[in-house]
């Protein structure tokens, strides 16, 4: 659940923090006043887009904090799968925005806006009212029921998928492999001839640098040569040469050895530091009797070195890389030379991914038609509790024209509002206050089947009133009986049934309009109620009436 959230520098807010509770939260206000700017900062925290008109040009940047206080086994090990594991059971979700960006962080590290989007779908649902027009397009009915079913596919869809993929590749490969005679005995003999160039280069991997290694020593030979001398003179052939240099030290040293024990320590490191000289004298005078200037072993090395950079210009960057190609050369050479063995075998490949994925998807049909059937059952009840007494709602299905990732199911929800009609395609039927209802309902099944523990509802009492918006009020009390949630209503009905309650309001000051949020009391509360029933003139009778509302609620 939300503990906290902190706002700051965002369109008309200077800066508010605002502590949320269990159960039902309700946000209520003047029309104007902010509400929308609270829902989107929430919005923000969790990785929307941000609104160019939400940045205020009299600031450095906005920020928002949320504060999410997680229990329940699942969502922690989930969390802790995305790097986001809780610290002393909470996960912080911010994000910094400037005009040029916008950092978002989690638990002070930062992360990208996917991982963050990932990460607060398991902690978060956000209804909208933009959300109420997805219920009409078909392509969602489907995902819904996968997410209903969830427990009783498991890894299905997944598996579905990755079968999907297998088979498709097989296809393509299969497709993809009919030549004729001609288009193959020319494929063969130009792979041939490559595969037979690469062979008589006898490449050794590795080669390529002690080869750049050589060339660099044989190209470099004369002044290795020299140098070699002049440090061999140096050691010990040429006048005042180290050897020397140490041999009249030690001689200097030994000569009074006899008259200072301490001294014996520096005759021994001279006698070594002499012996080491004389080791490195001799390996010197050694290489100096190796001739490198061999013009020959030049020349020798620079053609090998380019013979091995055409082959690399041609079939790879590293030796490693063409004595793969060559690999994949013989490999399609036998594949031409025995055709029909060919042919035949990614037959089978292809046949047997398509059977794999046939008996998956067949699975998976079986598995949404029977948990379409239980949604479908949860969803009437639903509906049933929200003033929808004699409605029907059902799912029909339909088979894809082609095969795909997802399956062979096309989903269609149909519904059926009053007593003897025929049921008819959602899009067809429901308006825009009815799509609320269903949209809450359909809500309502899928939280009780999900682990997520806060749902935010943003005006989802559009285009309802009355004895509905009473059904409604009720339905989102026993909801938050499982969830916190947090609502923004323009009902009296449903902010009566508040366990806390927010009032957000807009000021101005000096000319500057700034929005705020608070916590209310309940004799705010009902001042609050009594606005929302009574508008503009709020008499005692008005007042009665929110404080009836209130204890009723309080009775529910």
């Amino acid at each position: 659940m939300i503990e906290s959230l902190k706002v700051k520098n965002l369109a008309l807010i200077d800066e508010v923090s605002v502590e949320f509770g269990d159960g039902l939260n309700i946000l209520t206000g003047e029309t104007g006043a902010g509400k929308s700017i609270i829902i989107g900062s929430i919005a923000l925290a969790l990785g929307d887009r941000v609104p160019r008109e939400m940045l205020r040009e009299d600031t450095e940047g906005a920020y928002v904090e949320l504060v999410f206080r997680v229990s329940g086994e699942r969502i922690t090990s989930a969390l802790k799968a995305l790097d986001a594991e809780p610290e002393d059971g909470c996960v912080i979700l911010s994000r910094k925005i400037t005009a040029g960006r916008s950092t978002a962080r989690v638990n002070g590290e930062a992360v990208p806006a996917s991982r963050l989007k990932e990460i607060a779908s398991l902690l978060i649902d956000i209804h909208g009212q933009h959300e109420h027009q997805s219920l009409l397009s078909r392509r969602n009915h489907l995902g819904i029921i996968d997410a209903y079913a969830k427990d009783s596919l498991g890894d299905l869809r997944k598996r579905m998928a990755g079968a999907y993929k297998s088979f498709r590749s097989a296809a393509e490969a299969y497709e993809s492999a009919s030549l004729d005679t001609e288009q193959r005995n020319r494929e063969l003999s130009f792979l041939t001839y490559e595969a037979e160039e690469i062979e008589a280069a006898s490449l050794v991997p590795g080669e390529d640098e002690q080869l750049r290694q050589d060339y660099r020593r044989y190209s470099n030979a004369r002044q290795i040569m020299e140098a070699l001398g002049a440090a061999h003179d140096a050691l010990g052939e040429g006048r005042q040469n180290a050897r020397e240099q140490i041999a009249g030290a030690l001689h200097e040293l030994e000569s009074v050895e006899e008259y200072d024990d301490s001294l014996k320590g520096f005759v021994e490191q001279l006698e070594e530091i002499d012996s080491l000289l004389g080791d490195l004298s001799h390996e010197l005078a050694g290489r100096l009797s190796d001739d490198m200037t061999d013009e020959e072993a030049l020349y020798r090395t620079e053609q090998r070195l380019d013979e091995i950079t055409r082959l690399k210009s041609k079939y790879g960057a590293t030796i490693d890389e063409i004595l793969d190609s060559c690999a994949e050369k013989r490999e399609r050479i036998n594949q031409l030379t025995d055709y029909d063995a060919y042919l035949s075998d990614l037959r089978k490949q292809r046949d047997k991914a398509g059977t794999e994925y046939s008996s998956l998807a067949d699975e998976v049909s079986a598995i949404r038609r029977r948990e379409a059937a239980k949604l479908s059952a949860a969803i009437t009840e639903a509906l049933k509790d929200l003033n929808f007494p004699d409605v029907s709602f059902d799912v029909d299905f339909a088979e894809t024209e082609c095969d795909t990732a997802n399956g062979r199911d096309e989903a269609t929800f149909m519904i059926s509002l009053n007593p003897g009609e025929q049921p008819k395609p959602l899009d067809r039927v429901a308006s825009g206050g009815e799509l609320s209802r269903i949209m809450l309902a359909i809500k309502t099944v899928m939280a009780e089947e999900d682990d997520i523990d806060t749902l935010i509802f943003d005006e989802i009492d559009s285009g309802i009133s009355g004895r509905t918006a009473q059904k409604v009020s009720e339905k989102m009390h026993v909801l938050a009986a499982g969830h916190q949630i947090i609502c923004i209503t323009h009902l009296p009905q449903i902010a009566s049934m508040a366990d806390e309650h927010f009032l957000i309001e807009k000021s101005t000051y000096d000319n500057v309009t700034r929005t705020s949020i608070r916590p209310i009391s309940e004799e705010e509360s009902v001042q609050e109620l009594a606005r929302m029933l009574g508008g503009v003139r709020i008499t005692q009778a008005v007042l009665e009436n929110a404080r009836e509302m209130r204890r009723l609620a309080k009775s529910t």
